[in-house]
């Protein structure tokens, strides 16, 4: 089956991967165009248009779905399928329309739940158990088309955003390779999502990830776990930014949220309901480093998070 990819991020590259290895013929990839990144703003290409460049698959990079030139260059290169996976932009109908059989994304989330641009993120925040990962047909509404493939997984106890979506780009990557192998053998069924049970998951701010010691410190702990890596979660201490890399809840008591106790093995921040330990950290102007190494460096009895 001829296939035009469609992806930006790392996130994407899995799927790449395994459509390129796949019996399928991947004929194209489309992408963001470049955007500036790093300190220096330096123009570069997607992940996505680096890994296609490497395989050897042309890239097409539309400043706008809509243009009509790109709407040429689909219908000339003539796919069965667009399979997608985060690509960044939405498709009008027009360009939906070219493939025989549409546009199929890869959603890192069981549909109708977590809808929207951060589904692991938000996940995690609610606190679910259970997450998961489907295809589906791509509509003009957002995420709200017919569900091909699903997959489920267990959330860690632990477990980042960004340890999360690793997972699930991995895992979906083989979900996204089956539903095209079943498309192409006319097995595929798409099922409509149930009416109930939509939910947005709009993308974490950098505000998103200020921690309130107020708070329980399982939600804390969940907060820091969905906002790592990005946006990253914060805190202030002195009115400096003092970044939250690595956590884990604690059964000690608490009694003054913000406070600060250490000793010579651990640190911990008293919070709403329960202390939180401090594993890795990186204060203003810092390198990340251990929470201990960082407290044996401080010459003052009392420390307190601004709240």
């Amino acid at each position: 089956m001829r296939l035009v990819f469609a992806g930006t991020p790392d996130v994407a590259l899995p799927s790449l991967d395994a459509l390129a290895a796949s019996r399928h013929d991947v004929v194209a990839v489309v992408t963001r165009p470049d955007a500036r990144r790093g300190r220096g703003g330096t123009l570069s290409p997607s992940p996505v248009a680096a890994r296609a460049a490497e395989l050897g698959i042309p890239v097409l990079k539309p400043a706008r779905p809509r243009d009509e030139d790109f709407h040429a260059a689909l219908r000339a290169l003539a796919p069965d399928c667009c399979p997608v996976v985060a690509y960044g932009a939405l498709l009008p109908q027009s360009l939906l329309d070219i493939p025989a059989h549409g546009w199929v994304n890869l959603h890192f989330s069981l549909l109708p739940a977590y809808r929207g641009a951060a589904p692991v993120q938000s996940a995690i925040l609610h606190g679910e158990t259970q997450t998961g990962a489907v295809t589906f047909r791509i509509v003009e509404e957002l995420d709200a088309g017919p569900v091909c493939g699903t997959l489920r997984t267990p959330i860690g106890a632990h477990e980042t955003a960004g340890d999360l979506l690793g997972r699930l780009a991995e895992s979906g990557a083989t979900l996204l390779t089956e539903t095209m192998d079943r498309i192409e053998d006319g097995t595929a069924t798409f099922t409509d999502q149930a009416p109930e049970g939509g939910t947005y998951a709009s993308k974490l701010e950098v505000e998103d990830a200020h921690v309130d010691w107020s708070a329980p410190v399982d939600e804390i702990d969940r907060r820091i776990r969905a906002c790592t890596p990005a946006p990253g979660a914060w805190t202030t201490l002195g009115g400096q930014r003092f970044r939250l890399l690595e956590v884990a809840p604690s059964e000690r008591p608490s009694t003054d949220p913000g406070l600060v106790e250490r000793d010579r093995r651990s640190v911990h921040v008293h919070t709403g309901s329960g202390q939180l330990q401090l594993l890795r950290v990186q204060p203003a102007g810092k390198k990340a480093m251990a929470a201990i190494d960082w407290a044996r460096g401080l010459h003052t009895d009392e420390i307190r998070f601004d709240r």
